[in-house]
């Protein structure tokens, strides 16, 4: 299948259109071997040796996502988390990062704790605000910048573009946290980014059924050079049948976020007209703050990721995630089910997310059953 034939739908579907060479499955198998056989010659011809550097199961993820984001080469990892720390830690000791101050709470916790310890300086800002990062940006000393965007769990919208452009000036890479947006949505690449990285257990995925990571780049350079090491190295690895399961997930993506965005869209203009409900925080509203730049930089909708923030405060906003039905309350975003989430109580103290926010991920469920079962929850816990 030629990649500049086909629409990226069509690519993600048949997953670039692969088939074993041996038995002309048109799913590829899983290889289960850790290790490799080396030629007489003691060379290693067919290019792997050990199983901690690669293996063939991962072959058509990493190649269907390089296509997916026009990237150069992609690695998939054992988290998100694994893939976001490895950017850090291609950096050196006393390197300036400039980083979002709303982003995903552990990959924020690490910044501030170990990586501030490892000898990384690191700055956080309101990076939806362009003069923010440029201000924080400094010439010659920041090696990377790191953007979320829509971010979790505001979905505030960082301007790629404009970011890239102040990023490479200052002679700094942009990373694009980008697993809300998808590449149905957006493409980071495009607007200047360096590395776009996935957490892969959530959209890219989609059936809640394993935890991956995933990072695209824009060149297949040093730093890329950096991070493959890393990944070896600390054995941050993908196990093969996860490597597959993400492939198989992969192949749903554009009609299951399609269908996700459609859904959302309605809830949130559903929700922001609802008597209990405060506020919604949802880019495809145009009273949204970040509306106009997520318009710009998202194409075929604005994700299927809302927060509803509750009146009443966090008492009614827990009353009310403790009354759905339909709704599931659990952590995490992107399955084909639709999760509910109080985010402050796990994000804990130092939180920047507002007690009476409720996080909605919007699954593949009817829209009118999802908002049936949230308007009888936030009724009942009002009359509670």
């Amino acid at each position: 299948m030629s990649e500049k034939t086909f629409a990226p739908a069509s690519l993600a579907a048949q997953a670039l259109g692969w088939i074993d060479p041996v038995t002309k499955a048109v799913v590829p198998p899983i290889h289960m071997a850790s290790t490799y056989l080396r030629d007489e010659d003691n060379g290693y011809s067919s290019g792997r040796i050990y199983a901690r550097s690669d293996n063939p199961t991962f072959d058509q993820a990493e190649a269907t996502l390089t296509a997916l984001e026009g990237g150069a080469k992609s690695l998939i990892f054992s988290s998100g988390m694994s893939a976001a720390t490895a950017c850090f830690l291609a950096l050196a000791p006393g390197d300036h990062v400039v980083t979002s101050k709303v982003m995903y709470w552990a990959l924020r916790n690490w910044l501030m704790t170990f990586a501030t310890q490892w000898g990384l300086k690191v700055e956080f800002v309101d990076t939806d605000r362009t003069d923010a990062v440029a201000a924080a940006v400094k010439p010659g000393v920041t090696k990377l910048v790191w953007i979320e965007t829509p971010a979790n769990p505001t979905w505030s919208v960082s301007d790629i573009g404009a970011i890239a452009e102040i990023a490479h000036k200052a002679g700094a890479l942009l990373g694009v946290d980008s697993t809300v947006a998808t590449p149905v949505l957006t493409r980071p690449i495009e607007h200047g980014a360096d590395i776009v990285m996935h957490s892969a257990t959530k959209y890219l995925n989609g059936h809640s059924d394993i935890i991956a990571g995933a990072l695209t780049g824009a060149r297949d350079d040093a730093y890329w050079a950096k991070l493959r090491t890393i990944r070896s190295q600390l054995g941050t690895i993908l196990g093969q049948t996860e490597a597959w399961l993400l492939m198989r997930g992969m192949r749903t993506l554009f009609p299951r976020v399609a269908w996700a965005c459609k859904s959302a869209q309605s809830l949130a203009e559903k929700f922001a007209e609802h008597p209990m409900i405060e506020q919604v925080l949802y880019p495809g509203l145009p009273s949204f703050a970040g509306h106009a730049a997520a318009a710009k930089q998202m194409k075929g909708g604005f994700g299927g990721m809302l927060s509803v923030r509750v009146k009443g405060g966090e008492r009614a906003a827990i009353a009310t995630a403790a009354r759905v039905g339909l709704w599931k309350r659990a952590t995490s975003l992107g399955g084909v089910e639709s999760l509910i989430e109080h985010r402050a109580s796990i994000e804990g103290p130092g939180t920047p997310c507002p007690p009476d926010l409720l996080r909605l991920s919007v699954g593949v469920e009817e829209s009118g059953d999802l908002f049936d079962d949230l308007d009888q929850a936030l009724k009942r816990a009002h009359n509670a």
